[in-house]
């Protein structure tokens, strides 16, 4: 069995294979993104769906003009805004005591809007104190951790849609590991895609049996065509801002804004790139800060990086960012498809937890790579510290903390919570692993040179 070889120009594979390989990362972050305004609506804010795809494919391409057309990052919908959701839908004080649902709703994306403005803040203090600064306050031994938790925080979800139906997510799961282990040529790059499609099939002939897997009546329903509700109705959409509605939903981009590290450091692992460096860290969160302020405004949620196509680039090994932008093409189309919406949204969550049973795992296993390249030193005290507090506080505190800034309450999620007790603790205690000597591991072309600052 061959090592295969990562494929930066997806050109030399042809013009079908790649438009195959843009569908993959499309399937790949599509039950996550349409889950979001799933998720909003069940708290009874009408966030739309064709909105949410147009906001993700808008916002990728802007991601990727302002990262110079550098780093392979889809930005989908962040699930981190929830609970800031959940709370706006239920203000009850004020002049939110007679307010409808749609208009909460775009008070909950004005306060989106100011959470993005402060990835820019904190992209100007790259800017100006340079990255290698910055980053001392962010080696492996952080760093590494808190990718390690993106995955473990995501695999409780993975286990609960798996469980719906274990033979169906099981059918996924070897499809994907057949074609990734034991596929040749395009078998081998598409894993993903064909795992979704051949479990969709075996629930198809189930369906034909009486099994009742996938449920059509939304597919019949839906309209072919259909423009998103900010151009049709953009009263109805677009941010409005008060002071209550923003000390809710901004300070979660303190949460945002450090998964965005990890993600940008599990993307650098995966393909052997430091965009920490190039395009620089200044770069990818004013893409992604804008981006979540664009969609807000207009109705749409949070955009964040994505760490499901993370995966698909682990299992692919194709790293060209062209491939990531077809997806995002794709999804500008297809937001104006209501029908075809419907249909992916069939997709029993089965398949869904199968699917992520892969990525998510991959991403942790990306973090694990991240402090074995880096060689942390966990013979030191202090190191051992660093990351039992990081592991502790992201699998500990499920609820997150919540806290009152005037009469809103506030929550830090735990993945907030463990990166900002490893950046402290890591400031804070004596001694340090000196990561410098490391440089040459894997020729200064891996994620290992995230910890050369």
């Amino acid at each position: 069995m061959s090592k295969q070889e990562p494929i930066r120009d997806a050109k030399s594979l042809g013009t079908s294979k790649m438009m195959i390989l843009g569908l993959q990362h499309l399937f790949a972050m599509f039950g996550a993104t349409v889950l979001v305004p799933l998720l909003v609506n069940s708290y009874g804010l009408p966030l739309s769906m064709q909105t949410t795809l147009l906001m993700a494919g808008l916002g990728t391409l802007l991601f990727h003009l302002i990262t110079k057309w550098k780093v392979p990052a889809f930005l989908g919908s962040s699930f981190a805004f929830l609970g800031g959701y959940a709370a706006v839908a239920a203000l009850s004080t004020g002049k939110f005591a007679t307010m409808g649902a749609a208009e909460k709703l775009q008070y909950a994306g004005g306060g989106i809007v100011v959470a993005g403005l402060l990835y820019l803040v904190l992209a100007l203090v790259f800017h100006f104190f340079g990255v290698k600064k910055v980053m001392r306050f962010l080696p492996p031994i952080v760093t590494g951790p808190i990718i390690i938790l993106i995955g473990l925080n995501l695999a409780p979800s993975a286990v609960s849609n798996a469980s719906t139906n274990w033979p169906l997510a099981l059918v996924a799961i070897a499809v994907i590991v057949y074609c990734n282990i034991w596929g040749k040529g395009m078998i081998k790059i598409v894993p993903i895609l064909l795992g979704v499609v051949v479990s969709y099939l075996v629930a198809l002939i189930a369906n034909m049996f009486g099994a009742n897997l996938i449920d059509f009546t939304a597919v019949r329903q839906a309209k072919w065509f259909g423009l998103p509700q900010f151009i049709t109705n953009p009263g109805t959409s677009l941010a409005k801002f008060d002071l209550t509605a923003i000390l809710v939903m901004a300070p979660i981009a303190i949460a945002s804004m450090m998964e965005h590290i990890g993600d940008i450091s599990a993307i650098s692992a995966t393909t052997g790139e430091n965009f920490v460096e190039n395009p620089g860290l200044q770069r990818t969160l004013l893409g992604d800060g804008l981006a979540t302020s664009f969609s807000a405004f207009f109705g749409g949620p949070a955009n964040t990086t994505y760490g499901e196509n993370t995966g698909v680039l682990v299992l692919s090994k194709v790293y060209d960012p062209k491939v990531i932008r077809l997806a995002a093409i794709y999804s500008i189309v297809l937001s104006f498809c209501p029908k075809f919406s419907a249909l992916i949204s069939s997709l029993p969550s089965a398949i869904v937890g199968g699917i992520s049973f892969i990525l998510y795992g991959m991403i942790s296993a990306i973090g694990v790579r991240n402090v074995v390249e880096n060689k942390v030193d966990f013979t030191q005290s202090r190191n051992l510290i660093i990351g039992a507090v990081i592991l502790v506080c992201g699998l500990g505190f499920t609820n997150g903390i919540t806290f009152k800034i005037g009469s809103a309450s506030v929550t830090l999620t735990a993945l907030a919570i463990a990166a900002l007790a490893g950046i402290i603790l890591n400031a804070v205690l004596p001694g340090k692993d000196d990561y410098s000597l490391k440089k040459d591991v894997h020729n200064g072309r891996s994620s290992g040179d995230l910890g050369t600052y």
